[in-house]
């Protein structure tokens, strides 16, 4: 299958490029179509070792040697920048883009049935954050993530690029209806943790071996926090203690501290 080089934006071939700085476009099109983009040759390849089915590549004509090896998996279309920055809404500047299919999403009775330690975001719809948090997790022995419905789609284009493409090494799922589905976290032996900086909140420090022992991070998005039903819902509530006079941290920082102070006693 040679490489196809393509001379006008308009291309249909390019349909699932198309505007990708529009998040509302983006939006309407690649979950309904069951697709994601991948950008850059690190996050593409780490998506092909995860298992995700490529639909297409889409590469800069100045770098096509260096993903000739692309050929093989699926339909693979060249341009200029002019065209690429036409079709996409940014320079590429990363050289190569790939559009795959989405996968189902794991049973939440085996995610929690194989997991240790998890995170569960209400509300964080910052796709930089979303990517930040996956990233995390998968540094710090967090073994899956579970979203409240409102969550940004952790596979939209900037939250796979801020994970550096760990978000395919993290198993996630949607956690519904909200909050009461957290009953089901505890009723599978989790402790569930609710991130505040509320001042009689428990320091992440002080946590009881068995409150550590399946631990259930529950974050909240920037501002609000997280909502009194969900803390209703939860089991303890959890501070990360600040100096300074400094009332909390963005909510990827405060998931890294808090993933880090949990797994302390991990053998590596």
């Amino acid at each position: 299958m040679p490489v196809t080089m393509i001379t006008e934006p308009g291309d249909e071939r390019l349909a699932d490029y198309r505007a990708l700085t529009d998040l509302e476009l983006r939006t309407r099109w690649e979950p309904p179509h069951g697709l994601f983009i991948a950008e850059g040759e690190l996050v593409l390849r780490r998506a092909l070792r995860a298992g995700y089915r490529p639909r297409s590549f889409l590469v800069d004509e100045k770098r096509i040697d260096q993903f000739k090896d692309l050929i093989e998996t699926a339909p693979v279309y060249a341009a200029g920048q002019a065209v690429l920055e036409q079709v996409t809404g940014f320079h590429v500047h990363r050289g190569v883009l790939a559009s795959f299919h989405r996968r189902p999403l794991p049973e939440l009775a085996s995610l929690l049935a194989d997991a240790r330690r998890l995170a569960i975001l209400e509300d964080v719809n910052n796709h930089t954050n979303i990517g930040a948090v996956f990233r995390g997790a998968a540094a710090l022995g967090v073994d899956a993530v579970l979203l409240s419905p409102t969550c940004a789609d952790p596979l939209y284009r900037r939250s796979v690029r801020v994970s550096m493409g760990e978000v395919f090494a993290v198993p996630y799922a949607t956690l519904a209806p909200w909050p009461t589905a957290l009953a089901q976290v505890r009723e599978a032996g989790f402790t569930v943790l609710a991130m505040t900086p509320a001042p009689d909140a428990v320091p992440l420090q002080r946590l009881t071996d068995q409150q550590r022992g399946k631990a259930a991070l529950l974050l909240g998005a920037e501002g609000p926090g997280i909502t009194p039903a969900a803390i209703e819902a939860s089991d303890v509530r959890v501070a990360i203690p600040m100096r300074k006079g400094v009332d909390s941290l963005n909510v990827a920082a405060a998931a890294a501290v808090a993933f880090w102070e949990l797994g302390r006693g991990d053998e590596l």
